[in-house]
């Protein structure tokens, strides 16, 4: 079954454009003042607010400490937007990939969650 481009969910928010539109108008920051706070070349930052680029490790601790969030907050927002753009690219493919099921004691000795 192919699904119309209509009746695909809407794609979770980039963390830049969250950032850009509630997290630096909150804070009563410009652009500038944002990045000069973050020591980050006003560049990179509006890369991010783009979209353009991601938000790293490095970004997401800083976004953390001027924000009063976590690294994990943003690092969370990135991987949700990531990840539903890998699946919506891998469409076709994933369902001609074996789904196959790791015994129980293993997933409890790696740690994984039921997330399926």
């Amino acid at each position: 079954m192919t699904r119309s481009r209509d009746a695909l969910p809407a794609p979770p928010p980039h963390p830049g454009w969250i950032l850009r539109d509630r997290v630096l108008p909150g804070l009563g920051l410009s652009v500038s003042q944002a990045a000069r706070e973050l020591r980050v070349a006003r560049q990179t930052l509006h890369k991010v607010l783009a979209g353009t680029a991601a938000v790293s490790p490095e970004m997401a601790t800083r976004l953390a400490r001027l924000s009063g969030t976590t690294p994990h907050f943003w690092l969370d927002r990135q991987q949700q937007y990531d990840l539903w753009h890998a699946e919506q690219a891998l469409a076709g493919v994933l369902g001609l990939i074996p789904a196959h099921t790791l015994p129980a004691a293993l997933q409890k000795e790696i740690g994984l969650r039921h997330e399926r």
